[in-house]
């Protein structure tokens, strides 16, 4: 039977509201705390078992990096892309600047393997620091916390100056660890309002670190800022920090 008008508008209504109610929630729950607040609780440290082989892509995946060549990649002024590769993996070659993908993604699922540096130098935010943008916007960081504090809405599997991870799930330096993330971009209406935030699904060495949490916009160092309307698509990016991070064994299935 065909819904009448009244009730299909009514049920959208409902949905915006509950859309708007969701909002706020996710805005008090980051706001109560300042940016880097070295107050905020740490999450509990568990033992995500020992790293395993670089998993297989599937089938539909598209290939971001398989060992042998960046030739998905570039620096930040579209140039080829100046970090190393050996032995199956990238290093991040210090004040060459961040890399992205060629292509640009939207919705999607991402599969990043990574390992901090076997030789431990700094503490804090220096020790093994990188980061994986989605968007170029909004990063989930790499970082080595094991035995390692920092602050946690910037620890590892944080999403960056917004959520800390439930669990620090970190393996120890050198290891490589994962990042499965199911990231749905932010929606705007023609007049670049904000219709529906972006919401990421994270899991760090298969370990649920994030269930669905809903940005309040850009991840960004000293602020919180709000969403401004951007393209659909943009690209993937990898930062350089200064820190030799490698990444193995990237790929991405689009999910639009």
């Amino acid at each position: 039977m065909k819904q009448p008008l009244w009730l299909a508008l009514f049920s959208i209504l409902i949905f915006l509201g509950g859309v708007y109610l969701n909002g706020q929630t996710a805005k008090q729950e980051v706001e109560k705390w300042k940016i880097h607040d070295p107050d905020r609780p740490q999450p509990p440290v568990i033992n995500p078992g020992p790293a395993g082989e670089p998993v297989p892509a599937p089938s539909d995946a598209i290939i971001l990096f398989d060992g042998k060549d960046l030739s998905q990649w570039t620096d930040g002024k579209g140039q080829p892309a100046r970090w190393k590769v050996e032995n199956g993996y990238m290093e991040v070659v210090k004040e060459t600047g961040a890399i992205r993908t060629k292509q640009n993604f939207g919705d999607c699922q991402l599969h990043v393997e990574w390992a901090s540096p076997v030789l431990v130098k700094g503490e804090g935010q220096s020790r093994g620091n990188s980061g994986v943008f989605l968007m170029n916007i909004y990063e989930v960081q790499v970082l080595d916390c094991y035995n390692n504090k920092t602050y946690a809405d910037g620890m590892t599997a944080s999403l960056y100056a917004q959520y800390p991870p439930m669990v620090n799930a970190c393996r120890p330096p050198g290891e490589w660890q994962t990042y499965d993330i199911i990231f749905r971009r932010p929606r705007f209406d023609d007049k670049g309002q904000l219709i529906s935030p972006v919401l990421m699904t994270v899991f760090h060495n298969n370990i649920l670190v994030h269930n669905n949490a809903e940005l309040i916009g850009p991840t960004v160092h000293k602020a919180r800022p709000p969403y401004k309307a951007h393209q659909n698509r943009l690209p993937i990016s990898l930062q350089d920090h200064g820190n030799p991070v490698r990444f193995r064994n990237i790929w991405i299935r689009e999910l639009e």
